[in-house]
């Protein structure tokens, strides 16, 4: 790469009031700092080199009025070309222009073009025209630029309405996505209230057994257990007192024999003479014969003897 310093010495050196020629100096690409230390070079002439491509920070040359890029080997502008705002005479004679960048339409201040010998868009070539003379060359300029400024309203228009599409894509994703939730939320509470519902009929299913348990024990106490035959048995006797009976058994039996050896002792022992013992015969002896007196009694004593 060839730059102007090592051609020519400092670029100050070539400034010229408000003019900087670097023209035929055999540049690769543009010495931008350079140039941007020289505010005053308003008109630039770079033609008649070897450029292929202008750099980013070119189009930060905002000072520039006057540029001269022809006879190049220019393929494309930068995009952001059109930040050089107060350009208003700009010469791209015979490059490999086959478009200009969509920022050319923000050139307000462009007032001379040159597009010729390039192998230009054929819309653009048609609307650009021919560059013979001064007034010509005003009409490309005024003509490219009103072409430049309605492609770049269409390619707003282009991108409002891809993103319009975006946007509607957009809220149809998002509204496929809530339509989603909404159904896994209905989904997750069908679920719930029938896992509720289940868990209730368990716990109303073990209630009802718990109650069946509680009262199966009082039906067995209350009801009698039913033979095998189906009739129902009989209710068990009451129970006597056992214990108490027979205690009044022994008593009463004391006492009969106290009684037969009371009757034994006066009749048959010396006893007998006695008030006592007189007193038991007496009763005795009325006893027995009014018993003999007795029709069942009588009864019982000839059936007696007749055995």
């Amino acid at each position: 790469m060839t730059k102007t310093g090592n051609k020519g010495g400092n670029l100050r050196d070539k400034l010229d009031g408000n003019e900087l020629d670097l023209s035929l100096s055999d540049l690769n690409e543009v010495p931008v700092k350079e140039l941007a230390a020289l505010p005053k070079a308003t008109v630039l002439d770079l033609s008649c080199n070897k450029l292929s491509t202008l750099p980013s920070d070119f189009c930060g040359l905002t000072h520039l009025v006057k540029l001269d890029l022809s006879k190049n080997k220019l393929q494309q502008l930068p995009a952001d070309f059109g930040r050089l705002v107060n350009l208003q005479h700009l010469d791209l004679l015979n490059n490999r222009l086959v478009t200009l960048p969509v920022s050319f339409a923000q050139l307000k201040n462009l007032k001379w073009l040159d597009l010729k010998d390039n192998p230009l868009d054929p819309v653009l070539a048609k609307v650009a025209g021919d560059c013979l003379d001064e007034k010509q060359c005003k009409q490309c300029a005024n003509k490219v630029l009103q072409h430049m400024k309605a492609v770049q309203a269409d390619q707003e228009r282009e991108r409002q309405r891809r993103l319009e599409v975006e946007r509607e894509a957009e809220k149809k994703r998002e509204a496929k996505q809530q339509a989603k939730e909404a159904k896994e939320r209905e989904l997750r509470k069908r679920e719930k209230a029938e896992e509720k519902e289940r868990r209730r009929k368990e716990y109303d299913a073990q209630k009802a057994s718990k109650k069946e348990q509680e009262k199966k024990p009082k039906k067995e106490t209350n009801q009698a257990p039913k033979s095998k035959s189906g009739s129902r048995p009989r209710k068990p006797p009451p129970r006597k007192h056992t214990r108490s009976w027979a205690v009044l058994k022994v008593l009463l039996l004391l006492l009969l024999l106290c009684v037969a050896g009371g009757l034994v002792a006066c009749r048959l022992t010396g006893l007998q003479q006695q008030p006592l013992c007189t007193s038991v015969n007496t009763i005795y002896d009325n006893a027995v014969q009014g018993l003999r007196h007795h029709e069942i009694l009588q009864w019982v004593l000839q059936t007696d003897s007749q055995q």
